[in-house]
């Protein structure tokens, strides 16, 4: 990122992080708007990887590629274990599970609401 660049905010890096997780084969990709409902971050992003590798890579390159070309920092927990793998970008937190994992915590139905929740299964 050059010195001079805007930051991003919160829907534009949204987009980014959406266009990453499409360049890695991330599955099934729920956004959350959680304006409104939580203060610590404007947007949660839960995707799927079909293996603890694939899960630990597309973090990996969500976190290099957010440093590298946005200049944004991130915390990044769980990557050793690479079931649940959490991304904390500030603005918006990233949830990458292996899909029964996932399935296991249902994390998206505690913060849709119930209609959404239901179209999810």
């Amino acid at each position: 990122m050059n010195a001079d660049a805007t930051p991003l905010t919160s829907d534009a890096l949204l987009a980014v992080i959406l266009n990453s997780l499409d360049d890695d084969k991330a599955e099934d990709v729920v956004q959350i708007d959680l304006h409104g409902k939580s203060e610590m971050a404007d947007y949660m992003v839960i995707a799927s990887g079909r293996s603890s590798r694939q899960v630990g890579a597309i973090a990996d390159h969500l976190v290099d590629h957010l440093k590298q070309d946005h200049g944004r920092a991130s915390r990044i927990e769980g990557k050793e274990a690479g079931d649940w793998v959490l991304v904390d970008v500030g603005d918006i937190v990233v949830h990458l599970f292996r899909p029964e994992v996932r399935e296991f915590y249902q994390l998206e139905k505690m913060w849709l609401d119930p209609a959404e929740a239901a179209k999810r299964g």
